[in-house]
């Protein structure tokens, strides 16, 4: 009976004192076996294999830290790297703008662009955009008039509905009297007296030119159709008389040098 428990309990003593080797025998090969490998190893690629017996003992176990040293790694690396090609890929572009076709109210000019023109042209036109200048346009022309009626237009460019047209007759030392017309365009008929006549282009409430017209009667066009024949023929005669007076000098000089 007493060796029975003799028995077991060196068993147990054994038992433990085995269990306890193991984990010792653990530890030192978790800590340090990256640090001192015995002969017969080589490490490759981060592990160690038996060259005798392709045994694992030093296959790595802490695959987390090589990850982790994989991920910093890769974000140390640029997401976007540049390329430096010796050239630059896309050349600076030049614009200039042409005179606008107005000198007030609204036109348009054109966008030249002096680099980087298609089939190697110093010069081509890109687009054509609306240019403004001042508002106020002055005194304008009639585009048609006869004895009995005269057309007077507003400035715009097309389309001719995008803009809003406010006409008014213009009275002195009185209010403007605004005409219900909404054309660009207005057909006024001679009166026994001249009238003024305003026209305002408007576009979102911001005035975008303004012009005046005098539409002068009758009687009154008829005599400057009459004055302008006669300033015509006083420019002809003092041309003509101009042009003999000098070729009669030339003549005389050339005489002279003849005859000296």
């Amino acid at each position: 009976m007493g060796f029975r428990k003799t028995g077991g309990a060196c068993t147990l003593a054994f038992l433990l004192n085995l269990l306890l080797n193991l984990l010792l025998a653990e530890d030192e090969h978790g800590h340090g076996f990256h640090e001192e490998h015995e002969p017969g190893f080589h490490e490759e690629h981060g592990h160690v294999f038996n060259d005798e017996h392709g045994h694992g003992f030093g296959l790595e176990h802490d695959l987390g830290f090589n990850d982790s040293l994989s991920l910093e790694a890769a974000l140390a690396e640029p997401i976007v790297r540049l390329v430096d090609s010796g050239e630059n890929l896309t050349e600076p572009k030049e614009v200039e703008f042409g005179e606008c076709t107005v000198t007030c109210g609204i036109g348009i000019r054109e966008v030249i662009l002096t680099n980087g023109c298609p089939g190697g042209e110093t010069k081509c036109i890109v687009r054509v955009e609306e240019c403004r200048g001042p508002a106020d346009c002055g005194w304008g022309k009639p585009i048609s008039e006869s004895l009995l009626s005269v057309k007077i237009p507003c400035i715009f460019v097309p389309p001719e509905n995008r803009f809003q047209y406010i006409w008014k007759m213009l009275i002195p030392d009185q209010q403007s009297l605004i005409i219900p017309n909404d054309s660009a365009i207005l057909e006024v008929h001679r009166d026994t007296h001249p009238v003024a006549f305003e026209c305002d282009t408007i576009e979102h409430d911001e005035l975008i030119a303004s012009v005046k017209y005098t539409v002068y009667t009758t009687a009154e066009l008829e005599t400057r159709r009459l004055k302008k024949p006669s300033t015509d023929i006083v420019l002809v005669f003092v041309l003509i008389t101009g042009v003999i007076v000098c070729v009669g000098v030339i003549f005389a000089i050339t005489f002279i040098i003849l005859n000296w």
